[in-house]
């Protein structure tokens, strides 16, 4: 899993900085660079933000007005040049407040607890929740997440297999993928969204989900072996 990451800072060089430091951190994806709020609102409205690097004096429209103007903001790190924001920008409930010029030492702490938050709340709404609708035939249909045994993609549509039927839907491997929990469901292919429960063998390079074959690709194959199996094999002594 990887944080959709946007930065907006109003200089040049410190978006750079922050875009080469996003780069080297693995669960961080740049979704987006931008020197303003207007732009940013762009990005927000356009794809799914899960962090954004907000700088706070910016022409305008400063980094904690334009929080202020979000009802479903993304996680947010402040960043600036000015400590006299912190207090501010904390009642804002904001993940963390880096002060410029930013070590990437700093920078790591912030992002990782950004990372660790999302993970939590991710796991603790998987928990809450059993169940999930999608538009099928016409219709909306209540989905048990324990009722998937694995979804695979057919261009723009997908296929959701479960033990007794197979349901068509409108939404991309890609969308499915970002909805499902984590933690319950693992792509393994291109074209092949398993739920890790149900996976009953490993043979070579496919898995085995009842009589269904499901192909792994090659460049994620220990990954997913590491995911499927976790501890639980035994091995010879």
């Amino acid at each position: 899993m990887k944080l959709n990451c946007l930065i907006v800072d109003d200089e040049p060089l410190a978006r750079k900085g922050m875009e080469e430091y996003v780069k080297e951190i693995t669960f961080l994806q740049l979704a987006g660079s931008c020197e303003n709020a207007v732009r940013a609102s762009d990005y927000l409205n356009e794809g799914k933000i899960d962090l954004m690097l907000l700088d706070i004096q910016m022409p305008k429209l400063s980094g904690i007005e334009f929080l202020k103007t979000l009802k479903n903001p993304p996680l947010v790190i402040f960043t600036t040049a000015f400590s006299e924001y912190a207090l501010e920008s904390y009642s804002l409930d904001v993940i963390d407040y880096l002060v410029k010029p930013i070590p990437f030492d700093r920078f790591l702490k912030a992002v990782q607890k950004a990372f660790d938050f999302h993970t939590l709340k991710l796991k603790a709404s998987n928990e809450a929740e059993d169940f999930f609708f999608i538009k099928c035939d016409h219709k909306f249909e209540k989905v048990n997440f324990s009722d998937v045994l694995y979804v695979e993609s057919m261009q723009n549509y997908s296929i959701i297999h479960t033990p007794d039927r197979k349901m068509i839907t409108y939404i991309t491997l890609t969308g499915l993928e970002e909805q499902l929990p984590a933690a319950r469901f693992l792509k393994v292919h291109k074209s092949f969204i398993v739920s890790l429960e149900k996976v009953s063998a490993l043979d070579g390079n496919d898995i085995l989900i009842g009589n269904a074959r499901i192909p792994i690709s090659r460049g994620i194959k220990d990954e997913v072996t590491a995911k499927i199996m976790g501890n639980h094999l035994f091995k010879r002594s």
